[in-house]
């Protein structure tokens, strides 16, 4: 039965990220904003859900090497398994004057990840802080990317609004491929997390490595599929925006509902493969403003060792 719920999991899954692509892309179009901001809001924030579902039930069921690996193993599957495959299919080019917000806004999540983890515990003021700053980032991130819209069509031209039909359809079918990640998601997570368990894994090996990935799937799909459809906003603002909400949304939603105390075995090595994944993309996306097979290739060889080294320890 797990193996057929691994099966059924990843089946809606795909469907869920093409649905989610599809309705993003529209969405993007009518609202007149550009596929990057969709990409590290709507579709970021939406394919995070599972994280925050699996963190939440891991803190309320006394787990907290689940709940905090959960955040980081995603953060570094993000980057170097979802980067990087995505790069493999597609290279993708990023404009690196917009990426100057997001990467500086990765860059201090990222550090406060770090910080938060040293001290050993994440009480609920710092939730409260790390939820304050998600609210003022995606304040910015809206009205930066309109400012830079409207200044691209032209001072005089309003943007178009949306018809409602279309905005409906469109919505609809970016909420219905949301819906089919999460459950995809869910079913892949209980099946993956029962077999690990079963092979003597660890829980916060389990949880930087079977359920931060299967979490993370929904980011996986819908990546690859905006990569195959050549959307390389989508599916690099996607990753972005996942990873800063893991950070200031989902380890603050977390705090804000159940203080937990970290693992210490997360501070010697994981959060300190999380800053270098993200420091990697940073350098990498203002260096060349765009991310090749080759860097695709490089950052899927580091998760395959990094993965490796975590089982061997398991």
């Amino acid at each position: 039965m797990d193996y057929l719920q691994l099966i059924l999991g990843f089946a809606l899954l795909v469907a869920g990220g093409e649905a989610l692509v599809r309705g993003a892309v529209a969405v993007a179009s009518r609202f007149g904003v550009s596929p990057l901001l969709i990409g590290l809001t709507l579709v970021g924030f939406g394919t995070s859900t599972p994280e925050l579902v699996t963190s939440l039930q891991a803190a309320l069921g006394g787990f907290p090497g689940i709940a905090v690996g959960n955040v980081i193993g995603s953060n570094v599957a993000n980057i170097l398994l979802i980067v990087g495959v995505a790069a493999v299919i597609m290279p993708m080019v990023v404009d690196s004057g917009a990426f100057r917000r997001d990467g500086a806004v990765l860059g201090v999540a990222t550090a406060l990840a770090v910080g938060v983890v040293l001290v050993g515990t994440l009480e609920r003021w710092m939730g409260g802080v790390l939820i304050a700053l998600l609210l003022g980032y995606i304040w910015l991130a809206y009205r930066t990317d309109r400012r830079a819209v409207a200044s691209a069509i032209g001072d005089e031209a309003p943007i178009s609004a949306p018809t409602t039909g279309s905005l409906w359809i469109a919505l609809g079918l970016a909420a219905g491929g949301t819906i089919l990640t999460i459950l995809g998601a869910h079913l892949t997570v209980k099946a993956a997390v029962t077999l690990a368990l079963i092979w003597g894994m660890s829980e916060t090996v389990v949880g930087l490595t079977v359920v931060a990935v299967g979490t993370s799937l929904p980011e996986l799909v819908t990546s690859v599929m905006a990569a195959l459809r050549r959307q390389s906003g989508i599916a690099f603002g996607n990753v972005i925006g996942s990873n800063i909400y893991n950070i200031l949304g989902i380890l603050g939603v977390t705090a804000l509902v159940q203080p937990i105390p970290i693992p210490p075995e997360i501070a010697q090595l994981d959060v300190w493969v999380m800053l270098a994944a993200a420091v990697a993309l940073i350098i990498v996306v203002m260096a060349w403003q765009r991310i090749g097979r080759g860097v695709g290739i490089g950052f899927l060889g580091a998760y395959v060792a990094y993965t490796a080294w975590l089982v061997s320890g398991a």
